[in-house]
């Protein structure tokens, strides 16, 4: 792969992740419920759903999820009730006292990585998005696979240090908040929980009406 056609992808799923996702707000979330270091196994989580929707899209597996369009539904909105309700249990949490950061809402990091890959996986329409971008940046010339990897781990890079910007962010800020706004965090944690719920389902919204 030529250093310019790497160059514009680069450029092309950094303009992507520009826009914050629910995986971004997630991780928002649970760095300021949990701090930075435990939420790092959110974005291992997310970025674990990454790269096996890209070893599908690779594998050409995306034409059987298009064809399961029952099955897509329900996994989308399976995904969106587990924010849902995770948002509201946080929200309600918070309401009942103002716990230290490090009793509050303890979540081991098995827990934090399944929300941050059933997360990523709930938009399983992502296989189709990487079918069809990874094709603008392979030449038949080269090795398929390596392609692959150089695409699927670049997309992995980029996507990793924005989701450890956001936690980095919202960790050192819930750090120097005093103990009395730690009902606070919870709610702000919760609504962007309840937020990444709101757009993946607006999400598989408009993709039941564009189908």
């Amino acid at each position: 792969m030529s250093f310019d056609i790497w160059a514009l992808y680069v450029t092309t799923v950094f303009l992507f992740m520009l826009t914050p996702g629910p995986s971004h707000l997630l991780m928002l979330s649970n760095s300021m419920t949990h701090g930075f270091r435990p939420s790092i196994a959110t974005a291992i989580g997310d970025l674990s759903a990454n790269a096996l929707q890209m070893l599908a899209a690779g594998l050409g597996l995306a034409a059987i999820i298009v064809a399961s369009q029952h099955a897509l539904t329900v996994i989308k909105w399976m995904g969106v009730a587990y924010l849902l309700w995770m948002g509201i249990r946080m929200w309600r949490t918070a309401g009942k006292g103002a716990p230290s950061m490090k009793s509050n809402l303890s979540a081991s990091p098995r827990k934090l990585w399944l929300q941050g890959f059933v997360t990523s996986a709930a938009n399983p329409k992502a296989v189709v998005f990487f079918a069809a971008l990874f094709p603008q940046f392979i030449t038949a010339d080269q090795p398929f696979f390596l392609q692959l990897f150089i695409l699927s781990a670049t997309y992995i890079a980029i996507d990793g240090a924005f989701l450890l910007s956001y936690g980095a962010s919202a960790g050192w800020l819930a750090k120097r908040l005093k103990a009395k706004a730690q009902v606070a965090i919870g709610r702000i944690g919760g609504a962007f929980l309840i937020g990444a719920a709101i757009l993946l389902g607006l999400k598989s919204m408009r993709d039941a009406a564009g189908s």
